[in-house]
C-alpha cells in the first residue's frame, strides 16, 4: 500500500497546485490513499468548506488539521458533518470533530491520525498520553496507522517517532512549512520525517508576501499576513510504503515539484 502525505496547502496558490500536479503524482507512484493537511487553506490561515471540497475534488481524500484549524468560524459546524476531515485528537473533550478516522482501502481498514504538539504551541492536552491511548484502541481495528504530527520543535517530532516507533506505520510532522531531508524507517518499522514540508509558493516566507515578514522583523509592529502571489508554487509530500498486513513501513521517499502557473 503507497499512501500520499502532502505538506500544508497554503491559500489558493497551494490548492491550484494540487489541482495541476496530483492526479500526475498519484498515477507516476500508484497511491492508494491521499492525505493532506489543511490548515492553511482559505487565505492562508484556516480552511472552510468551499476550499475543503476543492482539494477534494482534486483527489484527497482525508485532510489534517492543526493550530489554524479554527481559524475561520465556518469550521466549527463544517467539521462536525464533514467526515473526511480530521483535527488534533489532543483538544479538550468537547471540541468539534474528531481526532482519527478509519477508511477502507481496497478493503484494508486503515487509520489516520491528527495531533498537535506542545512545545511552542498553543497549550493541549499532552499529545503523547493521546496518541498511547489512542494506538491502543486502534491496533485492535487495523495494523496501519498514519499519524500527522503538527508540530513545532523538531525534539518533540523525534520524541515521538521514537515514541509510537512499531506501533504506527508513519509519523509524518507538519507545520513548519520546511521539508526536511531526514526521512527514515526507525529501527522498528515506523516511517519518519520532521516535516513533509509546505505546498505553496516558492518565492515567500512559509507561504507569505516576504515584504511583510521582513517589516514584521524590522519593526515588531502588527502586520496582516497576505499569501504571496508570484511566482512557481512547490508541492511537498511524502510517499510512504506499508505492508498491509504486518503495517511495517517499506519505504519513505520525499516528494518536491515546483510549478510554473
Amino acid at each position: 500500500m503507497r499512501i500520499l502525505v502532502i505538506g500544508d496547502v497554503v491559500g489558493r496558490p497551494g490548492r491550484n497546485c494540487l489541482r495541476d500536479l496530483l492526479p500526475r503524482i498519484v498515477e507516476n507512484y500508484q497511491i492508494d490513499l491521499t492525505i493532506a493537511n489543511g490548515e492553511n487553506l482559505a487565505a492562508g490561515t484556516g480552511f472552510n468548506e468551499k476550499t475543503a471540497n476543492e482539494l477534494f475534488s482534486f483527489g484527497v481524500d482525508l485532510l489534517t488539521m492543526g493550530n489554524h484549524v479554527w481559524d475561520k468560524r465556518e469550521a466549527f459546524d463544517y467539521i462536525e458533518k464533514e467526515k473526511r476531515i480530521i483535527r488534533p485528537i489532543n483538544y479538550p473533550p468537547g471540541t468539534p470533530g474528531v481526532g482519527f478516522r478509519l477508511l477502507s482501502v481496497h478493503g484494508i481498514k486503515v487509520a489516520v491520525v491528527n495531533a498537535s504538539g506542545r512545545v511552542f504551541m498553543p497549550a493541549l492536552d499532552c499529545p503523547f498520553r493521546a496518541l498511547r491511548d489512542t494506538v491502543k484502541l486502534l491496533q485492535p481495528e487495523t495494523s496501519v496507522i498514519i499519524l500527522d504530527f503538527h508540530a513545532e520543535a523538531t525534539s518533540e517530532k523525534i520524541a515521538m517517532g521514537r515514541f509510537l516507533d512499531g506501533q504506527v506505520s508513519a509519523v509524518i510532522g507538519t507545520h513548519t512549512h520546511v521539508q526536511t531531508a531526514d526521512e527514515r524507517i526507525l529501527p522498528q518499522g515506523t516511517a519518519y520525517i520532521t516535516d513533509a514540508g509546505m505546498t505553496g509558493p516558492y518565492e515567500s516566507v512559509l507561504g507569505v508576501e516576504p515584504e511583510i515578514v521582513l517589516n514584521k522583523f524590522l519593526t515588531q509592529l502588527p502586520a496582516r499576513f497576505e499569501v504571496a502571489k508570484d511566482g512557481p508554487v512547490q508541492f511537498n509530500a511524502v510517499v510512504v510504503e506499508i505492508d498491509s498486513v504486518s503495517g511495517k513501513a517499506l519505504h519513505i521517499e520525499r516528494v518536491f515539484d515546483l510549478h510554473e502557473f
